[in-house]
C-alpha cells in the first residue's frame, strides 16, 4: 500500500507540473523533449508494434481465463454442468499462456530499454567528447556523468516502454470495464468509482507525505556526501590523525538519519492504516453489493468471483494509467538534461589541419599574435600577448600561480580560442593553420596533477599509442628516466598501478606520465609543471632526452624550476594578463632568484 501511495503522490505532483507547464506555455518543451526521444524510439517501431500485439493478446487471455473461471465456479456450484473440462483446459491454458507472454514482454522491454540506452549513450558520448571545452566546463564532472548514466538510463527505459504501456493500460482498462459491464452495468460503475475514490482520498495526506519525503531524501544526500568526502580525503584524515572525529561525526549523522527514518515510518504506518481502512470500506461495500445480488439471485457465484477479481484489476489499471504520468514527465526532464549536453557548441574542426601531416619531421612553430582571452566577459586572463616556440627549442613559461600559464596551454592546444588575435601552428615554408581540434594530434601533453589510471604500466602507456610494442614502451620509459625503477618491479611493465598511482611515489608517477607523452612522439611537447616532483639531475636528463628524441621537437614547459630556465632557449613570463618574453639577462637573474 505504501508503494501505491508513493505512486499516487508522484502522480499528483506530475499532474500539477503538467498543468503548470500548460498554463505557462512551456508544455511545448515537454513535447520537444519527447519528440527527441521518439527519434530513437522510431528505430524500433517494428518491435514496438510486436510488443503491443503480444501485450493485447496477453491481456485478452487474462480476461478469457477469468471468464472461464467464472463458468467453472458456476459448474461446480450447480448452475451449469456441461463443458467443465473444456473450461478447465481453457482457464489453465490461457493463464499459462498469458503468464508466459507477460514474462517474455518483461524481458523484451528490458532488452529494448538497454539497447536504446546504449544507442543514446553511443551517440551522446561522441557529442560530449567533441563539445566545446569552454561550454562543457560549465558543467561539473559529476553532473555530466549523472546525465550520461542516470538520465540516459531513464530515457532508455521509457523510450520504448512508455507508449506501449499507455496503449496496453488503456486497453486493459477498457476491456476489463466492458467485461464487467456485460454481466452487470451497475457493478461496472461501482468498480470504476472505487479506484478514483481511493485516489482522491489520498490527497488528504499528500502534503505531509511530500514534506517527509523531501526531508528523508535531503538527509540521505547529506549522509552520502559526508561519506564520499571522507573516503576521497582518506589520506589527509589519517595524516592529521582525526579519524576519531570523523567516526563521531558519522555516528551523529546516523542518529539524525535514524530519527528521521523512524519519524517518517510512524507517519507511514498511520497513513497506511488510514488507506487500509478506506480500502476495506470500499472492498466490503463492493462485496456487500455482490452478496445482495447473489442473495436476490441476480448473479451466480461465478459472476460474483469474476466481479471481485476484475474490480481489483480495474482499480489497478486505473492506478497504472495515472502512474504513467510521472514516468512521462521524468523522461522529459531527463531528456531535456541530456539535450542540454547535445546542444552544446562543437569544437572547431579545420579540414586544412590534415595538410600539416607532411611537415611532421620538420617540426612546427607555435605562434600567438596579439591575443586576448577571457573565460568571463570583461574579465581578461590574457591581454595583447605574443608568443613563439620554434622547432628544436625548449621554451619556458613562468609566472605566479593563477596568472594564466595553464590558460596559455589551453589556447595552444586549441581547447579554447582567442577572443581577439590568433593562435596557430606555422611550418618552415610559412603554411599556417589556427589551433583547433584537428591540430591536437600533433601534440604530446603532460598536464598538472596525477593523470595515472588504475591498471598496468603498459596499459597506462598505451593510452598515448594503442598499438605500441613492449619495446617502444620500454624505450619511452628509458627516455623519461622511468625504466630504472620499472625494470626492478616483479612484472616490469605489466605491474599493476593502484588508483591515482597508489603504490608509486609522486616522482615515479610523474615520470610514467612523461614517458607516456614521449611514447606518443608528437612534434610538439607541452609540459604543465610536469617535472615539479623530479630532482634536478633527473629533470635535466629527462628534458635533454626528450629534445634528442626528435631533433625538431618543440618543447613548451610551464615551470618554477631554475633547471628548466637554464636549459631554455626562450623564457616567457605570464603576469597581470600579459605574456612577455624575458631577455637573457632577465632569465638568468630569475633562475638565480629561484
Amino acid at each position: 500500500m505504501a508503494e501505491i501511495n508513493n505512486e499516487q503522490d508522484s502522480a499528483f505532483q506530475s499532474l500539477s507540473e503538467l498543468k503548470r507547464r500548460w498554463k505557462e506555455g512551456t508544455f511545448k518543451e515537454i513535447w520537444d523533449d519527447w519528440k527527441w526521444i521518439f527519434t530513437y524510439s522510431v528505430r524500433y517501431k517494428g518491435v514496438i508494434l510486436y510488443y503491443l500485439i503480444l501485450g493485447m493478446i496477453s491481456t485478452s487471455l487474462g480476461l478469457v481465463s477469468s471468464v472461464a473461471g467464472k463458468y467453472i465456479i458456476d459448474i461446480v456450484t450447480g448452475y451449469q454442468t456441461d463443458k467443465l473440462w473444456v473450461l478447465i483446459v481453457l482457464a489453465v491454458g490461457s493463464s499459462l499462456f498469458s503468464l508466459t507472454i507477460g514474462n517474455y514482454l518483461g524481458r523484451l522491454n528490458l532488452k529494448l530499454g538497454i539497447n536504446i540506452g546504449n544507442d543514446i549513450q553511443a551517440d551522446i558520448f561522441g557529442k560530449i567528447i567533441d563539445a566545446d571545452w569552454k561550454s562543457i566546463s560549465k558543467f561539473s564532472n559529476g553532473d555530466v556523468l549523472n546525465r550520461f548514466t542516470n538520465d540516459i538510463g531513464t530515457v532508455g527505459s521509457n523510450a520504448i516502454g512508455w507508449l506501449p504501456s499507455v496503449v496496453l493500460t488503456v486497453y486493459q482498462f477498457i476491456a476489463t470495464f466492458c467485461v464487467i459491464w456485460y454481466y452487470n452495468p451497475v457493478m461496472a460503475l461501482f468498480a470504476f468509482a472505487s479506484a478514483p475514490f481511493t485516489l482522491i482520498a489520498s490527497k488528504i495526506v499528500i502534503k505531509k507525505q511530500r514534506e517527509y519525503g523531501k526531508k528523508v531524501r535531503a538527509m540521505s544526500s547529506d549522509v552520502m556526501a559526508f561519506q564520499m568526502e571522507t573516503f576521497y580525503n582518506f589520506d589527509t584524515i589519517k595524516s592529521f590523525g582525526v579519524a576519531d572525529q570523523y567516526t563521531k561525526k558519522l555516528k551523529w549523522w546516523q542518529r539524525r538519519f535514524k530519527d528521521m527514518q523512524l519519524d517518517y515510518n510512524w507517519f507511514s504506518i498511520k497513513t497506511n492504516i488510514y488507506f487500509s481502512i478506506v480500502g476495506m470500506l470500499v472492498g466490503f461495500s463492493a462485496f456487500g453489493y455482490c452478496l445482495w445480488l447473489l442473495w436476490t439471485h441476480q448473479i451466480t457465484y461465478g459472476t460474483m468471483t469474476l466481479f471481485l477479481q476484475q474490480r481489483a484489476q480495474l482499480e489497478g489499471a486505473f492506478s497504472g494509467l495515472i502512474s504513467i504520468i510521472p514516468g512521462f514527465l521524468n523522461s522529459s526532464i531527463s531528456a531535456h538534461r541530456v539535450r542540454e549536453l547535445v546542444q552544446l557548441p562543437k569544437e572547431v574542426h579545420l579540414p586544412q589541419s590534415s595538410d600539416l601531416n607532411r611537415y611532421i619531421d620538420e617540426g612546427f612553430t607555435v605562434k600567438m599574435d596579439d591575443v586576448d582571452f577571457s573565460y568571463v566577459e570583461d574579465k581578461k586572463v590574457i591581454t595583447n600577448s605574443d608568443f613563439q616556440a620554434h622547432p628544436g627549442e625548449i621554451v619556458a613559461l613562468v609566472g605566479p600561480s593563477g596568472e594564466g600559464k595553464t590558460t596559455l596551454i589551453r589556447l595552444i592546444l586549441g581547447l579554447t580560442h582567442p577572443d581577439r588575435g590568433k593562435a596557430s601552428l606555422v611550418t618552415r615554408d610559412g603554411t599556417e593553420v589556427e589551433m583547433n581540434a584537428d591540430t591536437r594530434h600533433l601534440f604530446s601533453y603532460v598536464p598538472q596533477g596525477n593523470t595515472i589510471i588504475s591498471g598496468t604500466v603498459a596499459e597506462n602507456m598505451r593510452l598515448a599509442k594503442e598499438n605500441a610494442t613492449d619495446e617502444e614502451i620500454i624505450e619511452a620509459l628509458k627516455i623519461a628516466c622511468a625504466w630504472d625503477f620499472i625494470e626492478k618491479l616483479p612484472d616490469t611493465i605489466n605491474t599493476q598501478i593502484g588508483e591515482r598511482g597508489r603504490g608509486f611515489s609522486e616522482g615515479q608517477v610523474q615520470r610514467i606520465a612523461i614517458a607516456r607523452a614521449v611514447l606518443r612522439d608528437a612534434p610538439i611537447m607541452l609540459m604543465d609543471e610536469a617535472t615539479s616532483a623530479l630532482d634536478i639531475t633527473t629533470e635535466r636528463k629527462v628534458l635533454k632526452s626528450i629534445v634528442q628524441q626528435r631533433p625538431n621537437k618543440t618543447c613548451i614547459v610551464t615551470t618554477h624550476r631554475p633547471t628548466v630556465l637554464n636549459l631554455s632557449q626562450r623564457v616567457y613570463r605570464v603576469m597581470q594578463t600579459k605574456v612577455t618574453e624575458l631577455s637573457e639577462e632577465e632569465s638568468s637573474r630569475m633562475a638565480m632568484d629561484f
